[in-house]
């Protein structure tokens, strides 16, 4: 482990005491208000702060995962940078897939400019004809000796345009079930024959983009999982991208509920009927917290359950409500966006800066990482135990199934 501390070679046991410690001797060491963010972060992964949960030498202490809660609350008020906010679908769903499915070479390469922000990661799994049914997709990899040669089209990539290396998930063998002939790969966005292409948003910025790839080789050794098991690769990749948008834990009454509050106490507003709508919305935003703290407390290295889906849905319609609910308390300010529309490609990702940019951003929240819809039929079948909707493309090869 680069830059290893001694307390961890004698470690039997993980528990609070122990990493609030190794907290206090990373603070010691490093001021975070003085030294680069990347420096702070990469001696937090040596320590074994990054994951909790994950294996010792992965930026983990092998411990609970609710012992991240108790990191966070002691290093983030003394200004520790956010991994999250730096490298969001590197930091959810990356390091999640690459620890559960990657080689250890792969770990070694991959987790740890991962987690100080100095790599950005990308997932490469959407199509214009492929969305909800990610199944269905039909960019294709052939391999050609040692390397795989990619060719196909990608759509609504979050920070392409800033990404270093991206999960790609492509159809090797198109003459099985849908579900059987995909592999997974991990992708490096400057390699030759990668095209990004910027798709402008309501908001006017354009973090998402198009992906289009032209006879990309990628190594063989850039594989995660069997060739051909890319699907069971994914739905890791899947269950922690629900986790990390729906999942969040923001401190009491913070996030979209307290920028309400805000704005209500700004504007000294009075209005009783008001003043209740903005006591149930606080209400159910700390029920949805404390919520996603219990789940927390629950997760493992790995795939997480189908529970996952639950803080999607709340907080999918929940942000939609609070922030519309915002704007309104803006009265004719509100139909003004402070910034205007910029039309540039930001540096950051499920971010917002003011009431109405939060609006017009949290249309998104009910469609990426899956559809409130797609969300509603995981915890039906796989939480309920509710039938399945029938389905007539499961078994037939992939290229006999018609598509659009």
């Amino acid at each position: 482990m680069t830059g290893g501390s001694s307390k961890l070679a004698d470690m039997t046991a993980v528990d609070e005491a122990t990493v609030l410690s190794l907290c206090d001797q990373l603070l010691a060491e490093l001021d975070p208000k003085t030294v680069p963010a990347h420096e702070f972060l990469g001696r937090q992964f040596d320590l074994g702060l990054a994951w909790v949960h994950f294996p010792v030498g992965n930026g983990g202490l092998g411990g609970s995962p609710q012992l991240q809660k108790a990191i966070n609350e002691r290093l983030i008020p003394e200004g520790a940078p956010l991994p999250y906010g730096r490298n969001p679908i590197g930091y959810g769903m990356g390091a999640p897939t690459v620890v559960t499915h990657g080689s250890d070479a792969q770990k070694a390469r991959y987790l740890r400019p991962l987690f100080t922000g100095e790599e950005i990661w990308c997932q490469l799994f959407s199509e214009p004809g492929a969305g909800s049914d990610v199944a269905s997709l039909g960019t294709r990899a052939v391999l050609d000796g040692e390397e795989w040669v990619v060719n196909g089209q990608k759509v609504w990539t979050t920070l392409a345009h800033l990404a270093r290396f991206g999960m790609l998930i492509a159809r090797t063998d198109p003459d099985v079930p849908k579900h059987k002939g995909m592999t997974y790969f991990v992708i490096d966005m400057h390699a030759p024959g990668v095209e990004v292409r910027p798709l402008f948003q309501i908001t006017g910025e354009a973090e998402f983009n198009e992906v289009y790839m032209t006879d990309v080789r990628i190594p063989d050794a850039e594989r995660l999982g069997a060739v051909g098991e890319g699907w069971g690769v994914s739905l890791t990749t899947l269950m922690n991208e629900r986790v990390a948008i729906g999942g969040q834990i923001p401190s009491r009454g913070g996030g979209f509920i307290g920028e309400a509050v805000k704005v209500w106490r700004k504007l000294g507003h009075t209005d009783p009927a008001k003043r209740d709508q903005l006591m149930d919305l606080w209400v159910r935003s700390e029920v949805l917290r404390l919520t996603n703290i219990r789940a927390s407390q629950l997760r493992s290295v790995g795939t997480p359950g189908p529970e996952g889906s639950i803080g999607k849905v709340i907080s999918a319609e929940l942000n939609k409500q609070v922030s519309e609910f915002t704007v309104g308390l803006l009265g004719a300010e509100g139909m003004l966006k402070a910034d205007g529309y910029p039309m540039d490609r930001p540096h950051h990702a499920m971010l917002w800066s003011n009431p109405a940019q939060a609006f017009l951003r949290a249309r998104a929240n009910s469609i990426e990482g899956g559809t409130t819809e797609i969300a509603k039929n995981i915890l039906g079948e796989r939480v309920l135990g509710l039938p399945g909707d029938v389905r007539t493309d499961k078994t037939p090869p992939w290229k006999d199934v018609p598509r659009s």
